[in-house]
């Protein structure tokens, strides 16, 4: 068979995402705060874009004002406006004291400087320096820190912390309790039983009755079998129950208490305020810079007098010209993007009045695809504005995938959302009798009587989303 090269040329139609069409599926999707870095930087690659500054606008409309405002002001005295009282300043004498106009004075700024968090190593070793340990005891020292998790807990077993320095077990053991003496009470501990009985020992509360529960019942104390360790340790089932609300009081994970890890605020993206009888949706961009395009580089594109440009020139104005047409699309595309996000959020609460209205009760189950089809958009569209922006309510800061849950089926055909369930779940559990608590099939029961069809491995699932214990764990003696 005989092969031969060729070309072959064919048209079909293809969907291509251009780069700006990515970028702009980007800036649609990025919050406020990442958004505000991102034009920064388009501030500084772009010589064409500038940012506008709230002052010099008040300026230019101050040097707006007529002929006539200027010429009164003038005319006006002057010693009306004058804030200076000379007669103070004759009778101190100071007649050769140099005076400044309030109007003149400059602010002075402080920088803020960044704190700097200190990590659970770090604090550690601190307080190791202020003990009298030679350079082989410190060298020891410095390994078990450096052993420690997040969680406070020794994370490397002492005997391969004896094999990997050289150290006697004894040597490495006598060391961990000189760091299970330091702060946070309860570091260096190798298991939760030990983390608990080291703040307990640290409280002075040994041989208590909340240390025996630790130290001889312990995996009764996890599985709450109260009975049976009142009669072990011969006590009350009541005296049980409060020596286990002592030991409730310990801090299971004490490294956490040093995070090296700065807090995470929530910025809102989106305003909504209750005017009269309707809601306004605003969008809380006044932290992100308004762009214009500069004057200047554009005057340089309108003078075409000069019909005989150089070479050179002719690079000039084509480099002005795209780095144009590149800030006229970036400012396009912010304004699109802020239409876009107000006409999602009026959907929104088209769609859950109720819920502003009344409180989460009365959440009702939205999709994307019902958004997108009302606002004439694509999902992905929809999911890209959602993603990971919030917004502020008169009932609180929610994530906009808040508004957007599954639905249950009532009695009386009604839809309610995952959320409403979740919520008359924990309120349930929150009201129920602590010595007799609610199961999960008579929750799902309960639920039942509300109109509510729903499984009970269905009631698990959202008490186990909640973060709530099963009922044998929630049952209380006293």
């Amino acid at each position: 068979m005989e092969m031969k090269h060729s070309l072959n040329l064919t048209l079909r139609p293809a969907l291509i995402m251009t780069p700006r069409l990515q970028q702009a599926l980007k800036l649609l999707q990025v919050p406020t705060l990442e958004l505000q870095q991102i034009l920064k930087q388009e501030i500084m690659q772009n010589p064409l874009l500038e940012e506008v500054d709230e002052v010099t606008d008040s300026e230019d409309l101050a040097k707006e004002d007529s002929p006539e405002e200027a010429a009164n002001a003038e005319a006006e005295d002057p010693a009306e406006d004058d804030p200076v009282d000379w007669s103070e300043y004759m009778q101190d004498g100071a007649l050769d004291r140099a005076y400044v106009p309030q109007s003149e004075t400059t602010p002075e700024f402080f920088e803020k400087v960044p704190v700097t968090r200190t990590t659970l190593a770090e604090s550690l070793l601190e307080q190791l320096h202020f003990l009298e340990l030679s350079g082989e005891q410190m060298d020891l020292a410095d390994f078990l820190v450096g052993s420690i998790d997040d969680r406070g807990w020794l994370a490397t077993p002492l005997d391969e912390v004896a094999q990997a320095t050289g150290r006697p077990l004894a040597e490495c053991e006598a060391m961990l309790t000189v760091i299970q003496a330091l702060e946070p009470v309860g570091v260096g501990a190798r298991d939760l039983r030990e983390c608990l009985l080291i703040q307990l020992e640290a409280r002075r509360q040994q041989d208590t009755l909340p240390w025996r529960l630790i130290h001889d019942q312990f995996d009764n104390l996890v599985n709450r079998r109260f009975p049976e360790i009142a009669r072990q340790l011969k006590c009350t089932v009541e005296e049980i129950q409060a020596a286990a609300d002592v030991v409730a009081t310990l801090n299971p994970r004490p490294g956490l208490q040093v995070s090296s890890e700065d807090p995470k605020y929530v910025v809102p993206d989106l305003l909504v305020e209750r005017v009269d009888d309707e809601y306004v949706v605003l969008l809380n961009d006044r932290h992100l810079p308004r762009l214009r395009i500069s004057a200047a580089y554009e005057g340089v594109l309108r003078d075409k007098k000069k019909a005989d440009c150089t070479k050179g020139e002719v690079k000039t104005r084509e480099y002005i010209q795209g780095k144009l047409n590149s800030a006229r699309w970036l400012i396009q595309t912010i304004e699109q993007r802020r239409r876009t996000m107000i006409k999602v959020m009026n959907c929104i609460i088209r769609e859950q009045r109720e819920f502003f209205d009344k409180g989460i009760a009365f959440l009702r189950p939205l999709t994307l695809q019902q958004v997108a089809r009302q606002i004439d958009m694509h999902e992905s569209t929809v999911s890209r504005v959602c993603s990971g922006k919030y917004v502020q309510t008169p009932r609180g800061v929610f994530e906009l995938k808040f508004f957007f849950s599954s639905g249950l089926e009532t009695e009386n055909g009604e839809d309610v959302s995952a959320r409403t369930a979740k919520d008359i779940i924990k309120t349930l559990i929150e009201e129920e009798n602590k010595k007799e608590p609610l199961s999960d099939q008579r929750i799902a029961e309960l639920l039942h009587e509300r109109g509510l069809r729903i499984a009970r491995r269905t009631v698990a699932k959202y008490r186990e989303q909640l973060s709530i214990l099963p009922a044998r764990f929630r049952r209380r003696v006293a």
